[in-house]
């Protein structure tokens, strides 16, 4: 009608006096500014009255989609044409509304919609045709979930002045399940193993069961099934059946379940389902007769080509191994520059032999140079820091080995998102066929570099505790790591301040220092109380038999290294100086570090300003494709520390670790494992440190024990006196007589049970990691590890301590006429000079297994991990002290009969008490299963 109308006009006979256009006035619109309209208008007032110009400028303004209507009209003033146009805007989008959709949620639509390129947002213009593709994408995104019988209406509310409201009615109808598969034609295939091949429709269950394969249907998608024909026909030209026909499925859908009344959870509701039967002409199976290549000039050396297939000559024809040996042909032309090559595979068969030879016709291209190389997407970090990760150098032969070597490396860092070689987004290539060059552009996308944390709560080491830490692994986009952690409880107080320079002098030479102080006051009683969830009661006596003990130390550590050129081989030292400090609080710490012969002394002096000063040269090997989150790659780590560079301690400490990736499900799952051992020992007359010995258990190696729990458990022999006291409680004096002579005491072995920790330590670590989705994982878990004692000679006793123990009279059956003891007699056997280790102790192997929920959080970048563990081998062992408290060291006679040593009362009350006091049975049993939550990564 528009058009109609300015067709009439144009055809009017014009004035000739005054044949210009005066002005231009919009009328009509109420959305789009009038400017904005005579800027799509080329006819400016002032201009010759021209009706084809008008006709241009019609059209410019209807193709851009705004209007319903438009009309150009014309009136004449005195000072010529003025041109009026009239346009009635098409009405706005306000709301949006979808009603009946339950399979999918509006965040699912409004995906499907972008990815369809519908174009139908709010505040957009209302179109008919929009309104027509979003419907066909709703029904489109409802099918894939099993609603093929889906039907949408669309309802149009006017919302005055000029907007409407749309409102998709859905209508889903009933899921459409995947029923019967059948496979008609394979004699020499298991429909198994078929059915296994359908990723999309197969059934769910657990592959591989025989009877639970066929757990749950999944629902039907129709766009799959073709993806699955192929699959089908994959498996067979795997198997050697290379002309395998799998002609077009038939699906026939039929209704399932009870239409009428049925048991929840028993009987399925009313439903549908489509069988589906797939025709199989299997052929013949084929093997290998050979592959030759041709024109392939560039390398020539066909024999070596040959070797990049995974499969000999006579093996099973595989069409899966043939695209492998093409990919790798692919990459090997890579290295060197071809980045168009192209091979173009021939296949002829031998029908009466059943072979199949493959000639490859080797379209190798243009060589191509690197000419620049540079960064996008990089707001912070500098290109300095990108390009020095870089083993790809400009001017050089384009490597595309080395390019992905060179994305693994910046990955390592954990600067930006994960970069993949094969994502299309992630590197651009620009080609200059003529002269051989290509131009690259990385595109990164940064993560968070900076982490800012308050975080408090209670710890089994710590006790309550706040804390506060700011650590960045990209300082000022530079790519130093700069750390400060601060940390205040009432068991313990710590403070650190660390910097990491990668690059030292514009050279790939890592140096780094941190500087520290420590203060822990670990109380095992407390421990257990937080672990168990209740305040336990311990008796005095069970008290002094957990350690109990303070330890403050301060020092420093600073560190080089230096990678192998080309390599993710790294050379590496570290110096670290340490003063500590031990107060012990109880007998058993007491026992355990004052009369230790650590530094050739015993006393409490032997634990005071322990001096550190060690080096730990290293070899390291890292192939990991994040430092955060890997899904492949390995890491090894080499290394022994030795300390001895002055200090007051001498001893060696080899390590050894290994952890490996594996990727599962295109990458997107992943299996991990790691190995480490470790071994201490002194040297030059010394013993290693107590607190440096190994204490295993917490979340940083077996995760379903306590914190530091692990140790064998050893005792410890030393001496002490208890008062024979009566039954009534009151203490037996000398002589009733003269109260000044004192009680009488009774001089008894005691064995002090100590828990020294390992020398040797070794763990390993299992983990399935599934991503449920974007930083959700769920990593069913095995963690087994041991750490005995192996150089019993480390822990030997004291020799003032050991010549006291075995020097002294135990007993005092009877006094003499002055009142000393007599009867009593030194320990015979002697006690080894070394702790007594528990055998059921030493080399007891502890697992947990469980399962583990991680969630990667950006803002510390690290996984806030929950975790529940069961723990199969633990400690469950009654312990009992070698060295035992007889009757004979208490009063009393020897019946002449018996032979029997019959306790007087007071001395058999007396003995009763040492043997609670002194000589107990403990019960060492680990818990069964534990519970937990950390920050904090396993390895």
């Amino acid at each position: 009608m528009g058009l109609a109308v300015l067709l009439a006009a144009l055809c009017l006979p014009t004035l000739a006096q005054n044949d210009v256009v005066s002005e231009i006035n919009v009328t009509g619109n109420r959305r789009i500014p009038a400017e904005t309209i005579r800027a799509r208008i080329f006819t400016k007032p002032g201009d010759i009255y021209d009706a084809s110009a008008l006709e241009r400028d019609f059209n410019s303004l209807w193709n851009t989609g705004y209007f319903e209507d438009i009309k150009f009209l014309r009136e004449q003033t005195p000072k010529g044409w003025r041109i009026i146009v009239q346009v009635k805007e098409k009405p706005t989008i306000r709301e949006i509304n979808y009603v009946g959709t339950s399979s999918v949620s509006n965040s699912d639509i409004l995906d499907r919609f972008k990815q369809d390129k519908v174009g139908l947002t709010v505040e957009s213009q209302y179109d008919p045709t929009r309104i027509k593709k979003a419907e066909n994408s709703i029904k489109n995104l409802l099918s894939e979930h099993g609603r093929q019988f889906a039907t949408i209406r669309t309802e149009v509310r006017q919302i005055p002045p000029a907007a409407v409201g749309i409102t998709f009615v859905v209508k889903e109808g009933p899921k459409v399940k995947v029923g019967k598969i059948i496979f008609q034609g394979n004699k020499n295939i298991n429909r198994r193993i078929l059915r296994a091949s359908m990723k999309n429709l197969k059934p769910i269950g657990v592959p591989h069961s025989i009877f639970l394969e066929n757990l749950f249907a999944k629902t039907y998608d129709a766009t799959k099934l073709e993806e699955d024909t192929e699959r089908v026909r994959a498996e067979y030209q795997n198997r050697g059946y290379f002309k395998v026909i799998v002609s077009d499925p038939k699906t026939v859908i039929h209704d399932t379940g009870h239409k009428g009344f049925h048991i929840p959870l028993v009987q399925s509701g009313p439903g549908k389902a489509v069988d589906i039967t797939m025709p199989i002409e299997e052929g013949d199976k084929y093997h290998l007769g050979t592959i030759t290549f041709k024109n392939n000039k560039a390398l020539s050396n066909s024999q070596a080509l040959r070797g990049l297939f995974p499969l000999k000559d006579g093996d099973v024809f595989s069409r899966e191994k043939i695209a492998k040996g093409l990919e790798n042909l692919r990459k090997a032309y890579g290295r060197y520059g071809y980045i168009n090559f192209t091979p173009v595979p021939n296949t002829t068969f031998d029908d009466e032999k059943k072979i199949a030879n493959l000639e490859i016709d080797v379209d190798e291209g243009k060589q191509f140079y690197v000419r620049r190389i540079e960064f996008a997407g990089n707001t912070t970090t500098r290109d300095k820091v990108i390009r020095r990760e870089l083993a790809l150098e400009e001017g050089g032969i384009y490597d595309s080995h080395l390019w992905e070597l060179s994305l693994l490396r910046l990955n390592q860092l954990s600067y930006f998102e994960q970069l993949k070689p094969e994502d299309p987004n992630v590197t651009e290539k620009r080609l200059d066929e003529k002269n051989g060059y290509v131009d690259l552009t990385l595109h990164v996308h940064e993560r968070g570099k900076n982490s800012i944390g308050l975080n408090g709560g209670v710890s089994g080491l710590e006790g309550a505790f706040i804390g506060l830490n700011y650590s960045t692994n990209n300082f000022l986009g530079r790519g130093e790591t700069l750390q400060v952690q601060l940390s205040l409880g009432n068991l313990a107080r710590s403070a650190m301040f660390g910097y990491t320079q990668p690059y030292m002098f514009d050279r790939p030479l890592q140096f780094g220092f941190t500087v520290f102080y420590n203060k822990i006051n670990y109380n095992q009683a407390r421990n257990l109380s937080i672990y168990s969830g209740q305040n336990l009661n311990f008796s005095s006596a069970v008290l002094q038999n957990l350690q109990n003990y303070t330890q403050s130390s301060w020092g420093f550590t600073t560190s080089t290294s230096y990678p192998l050129r080309r390599s993710f081989k790294r050379v590496g030292m570290t110096y670290s100086f340490d003063r500590s400090d031990l107060v012990a609080l109880s007998t058993a710490s007491k026992s355990l570090f004052d009369f230790i012969a650590f530094r050739g002394i015993s006393g409490p002096n032997a634990v005071n300003g322990i001096i550190t000063s060690k080096i730990f040269p290293n070899f390291s090997f890292n192939t990991l494709d994040s430092g955060i989150q890997p899904r492949s790659g390995h890491q090894l780590t080499l290394g022994a520390e030795l300390a001895g560079l002055g200090g007051t301690v001498r001893s060696i400490r080899p390590i050894v670790q290994y952890k490996r990736f594996i990727p599962m499900q295109n990458r997107r799952n992943a299996i991990g494992f790691s190995v480490n051992g470790s071994f201490i020992s002194g040297f030059g007359g010394l013993v290693a440190p107590p607190f440096q010995r190994f204490y295993m258990g917490g979340e940083n190696d077996i995760r379903g024990f306590d914190i530091r729990s692990i140790s064998p458990v050893a005792f410890l022999p030393s001496s002490n006196v208890i008062t024979l006291t009566n039954k009534d409680r009151s203490p037996v004096p000398k002589d009733p007589s003269n109260p000044r002579l004192g009680n009488w005491t009774i001089p008894i072995p005691v064995d002090q049970i100590v828990f020294p920790g390992g020398d040797l330590s070794s763990w390993g670590n299992l983990e399935y990691r599934i991503t449920i989705f974007g930083p959700v994982t769920l990593a069913p878990f095995v963690d087994a590890g041991i750490d005995p004692i192996v150089r019993k000679s480390q822990l030997q006793i004291a020799q003032a301590q050991y010549d006291q123990v075995v020097s002294t009279p135990f007993g005092c059956p009877q006094l003499d006429a002055g009142f000393n003891c007599t009867g009593g007699t030194v320990l015979n056997p002697k006690p080894s000079k070394y702790l007594q280790v528990l055998n059921a102790t030493n080399w007891q192997t502890r697992m947990s297994t469980g399962l583990e929920l991680q969630m990667f959080l950006p803002v510390i970048n690290a996984p806030f991990r929950i975790y529940w563990a069961y723990n199969p081998m633990r400690l469950d062992t009654p312990a009992n002290p070698p060295i035992p408290i007889t009757p004979e060291m208490f009063p009393g006679t020897r019946n002449p009969v018996t032979g029997k040593w019959v306790m007087t009362d007071a001395g058999a009350y007396t003995y009763g008490l040492a043997k609670q006091l002194y000589s107990p049975s403990f019960l060492l049993r680990e818990p069964r299963k534990t519970f937990r939550f950390t920050v904090a990564t396993t390895f």
